[in-house]
């Protein structure tokens, strides 16, 4: 089984100098990593164990500043490498990596106390006891990636703790939070991430959300090397063509269509390391990603997350909340709640009542990974299972919004999420072209009507001339009325004037064959402007057709004036 190890320690601790002596790589990639001598961003390399096992490394930064960078990269491992200085011991980020690690629910790892090849015997027993009793349970090896010393041990101790790693998420719909996105030539754009869950290979239709954008996978690799697959619990390279490098970044998600909720609140089981302030202002990270956001309290265990930019989640998963420091973490019990907060449904959630979080849409498929059968109460539409709540809901949002569109197209477009083709015929809404109305909605004028007569009497006054029409919605109406022709660049005519430029050049194509824009200027009485955009609508409708400066009348046109 496919797993991920995280490094932890405060800086200077000697994260990065154990993971280059353990893989042979250097994981500090950036140039001003290399130039300040500290790890500022995630990275990443593949571990050999002794057995044969390949783990995937990710190394973190260690100084205060990049904590939410950590934590990108804790979330989705499996288990960890804590880092002790022999000299030091434990220290501020020694302590607080630990913590996150712990509200992330890691709970598996070894502790490797380094530089002990600069310390003598005695002070590195100190610091291994102190480890010991800083990390209960987990092995304490003493090293030095200087010298070499005791690396064997180590790796054999990863391979312990690994042993004792289950992976519960390997069976749900591929999910993937990106952490890094760039582009190559001859690959497009590629991102990288800790495959939380399922498999992803070449020809995958995946999403890239919230942003909702659909995906083909060109190819798949695994610590540089390409594979059919990529198992859950795996560092994977995926080359998505035909997109830009700037529509998919840290903290967005890779996953199968409708399988997760996309949703700005989370029900949690809270846990605090220290008192949050009711409605606290703070920041809120999910998988890889982080948005601001503020905690409101449900009793004393339990919060609604409210979340500044939407994020993907599932049942089950942490969270971390961080003011300045880190304040706790929470376990989602649901990842799309109601508005209401719900106190008796956040306590069945919590004793393992999954039916009860069913609110936004989720794949009926997926539900066999947390429940046996359908759940009682469980609205169906096409392949997906939502509350009667949720529909409700939405039902009630878009009667809002068609109340408040425009009354001269009383429609709106209908949501583009997975799920609508099979929840829209649920509710009482007509669907007519690309939008959606209320039973029997007829556009009108409303309040309109005093400009658009207004602009008739402007277009009966002049004459076969165009007059600029700003207000597009109107003159789409009125032209539908028949009111008015529309013609290019905005510009509009009175229904009447553009019957008789039309019989005006109807009669000259009839006689000579075919008409110029001089001779049509001329014949209508307009300017050359009016008169090239009449002859383009002309062409439009297909009455006319153009050869050189010349146009002549189509065949339908001529069938139609003889007749």
């Amino acid at each position: 089984m496919p797993l991920t190890v995280g490094t932890a320690g405060h800086i200077d601790h000697g994260k990065t100098w154990l993971v280059r002596a353990l893989t042979g790589k250097d994981t500090d990639r950036l140039p001003e990593e290399q130039r300040r001598g500290i790890s500022i961003d995630l990275g990443y390399a593949p571990l050999e164990l002794d057995d044969g096992r390949t783990l995937s490394v990710v190394d973190v930064p260690g100084h205060e500043r990049f904590v939410r960078t950590m934590v990108a990269g804790a979330t989705g491992i499996d288990l960890f490498l804590l880092v002790v200085d022999a000299g030091e011991g434990a220290r501020p980020q020694t302590h607080e990596h630990l913590a996150i690690l712990r509200l992330l629910g890691v709970e598996n790892g070894v502790v490797a106390v380094t530089k002990i090849d600069a310390l003598d015997p005695e002070t590195v027993e100190l610091a291994a006891e102190e480890s010991r009793d800083l990390v209960p349970g987990a092995e304490v090896v003493p090293v030095s990636a200087k010298t070499g010393e005791r690396l064997d041990e180590l790796r054999t101790a990863l391979g312990r703790a690994a042993d004792r790693v289950e992976r519960v998420r390997a069976n749900r719909p591929t999910r993937l939070y990106v952490d890094r996105s760039f582009s190559l030539r001859g690959f497009g754009t590629v991102v990288t991430g800790t495959l939380w869950s399922g498999s992803i290979g070449e020809g995958d239709e995946l999403r890239i959300e919230p942003a909702g954008r659909s995906v083909r996978v060109r190819s798949v690799q695994v610590h540089d090397r390409d594979v059919e697959r990529a198992e859950s619990g795996q560092r994977v390279a995926v080359s998505l063509p035909g997109v830009e490098r700037r529509e998919v970044r840290r903290g967005d998600a890779l996953v199968v269509p409708g399988a997760y909720p996309t949703s700005y609140r989370l029900d949690v089981a809270l846990e605090e390391l220290e008192p949050i302030p009711p409605d606290a202002r703070i920041l809120i990270h999910v998988g890889t990603g982080q948005s601001a956001g503020r905690v409101v309290r449900v009793g004393e265990r339990f919060a609604q997350l409210r979340l500044a930019a939407p994020v993907i989640a599932a049942r089950g998963d942490r969270v971390i909340l961080r003011g300045e420091t880190t304040l706790g973490g929470g376990t989602v019990l649901d990842p799309a709640p109601p508005r209401h907060r719900d106190h008796t449904r956040m306590e069945l959630l919590k004793r393992g009542d999954v039916a009860a979080t069913i609110h936004a849409p989720v794949l009926v498929e997926s539900l066999r990974f947390v429940l046996d059968g359908e759940p009682e109460g469980v609205v169906r539409g096409g392949p997906w299972a939502f509350s009667g709540l949720w529909l409700a809901e939405l039902e009630s949002e878009l009667r809002a919004s068609l109340q408040a569109a425009d009354p001269i197209d009383p429609g709106i477009p209908p949501p583009s999420a997975p799920w609508a083709v099979d929840v829209l015929p649920l509710l009482a809404f007509e669907r007519r072209g690309a939008k959606l109305y209320l039973p029997g909605a007829e556009a009108t004028l409303g309040a309109r009507s005093a400009e658009a007569e207004a602009l008739e009497r402007e277009l009966a006054g002049i004459g076969v001339r165009a007059t600029k029409v700003e207000d597009n919605e109107l003159a789409r109406f009125l032209e539908a009325s028949g009111r008015l022709v529309r013609l290019g660049d905005g510009y509009a005519i009175g229904a009447e004037q553009y019957e008789v430029a039309r019989d005006v050049m109807l009669t000259e194509c009839r006689s000579a064959g075919e008409i110029t824009l001089a001779r049509f200027r001329d014949l209508a009485g307009t300017g050359r402007r009016d008169a090239q955009l009449l002859l383009e609508r002309f062409d439009q409708d297909g009455l006319t057709r153009r050869i050189g400066d010349r146009r002549v009348l189509r065949r339908a046109a001529t069938s139609s004036s003889s007749s």
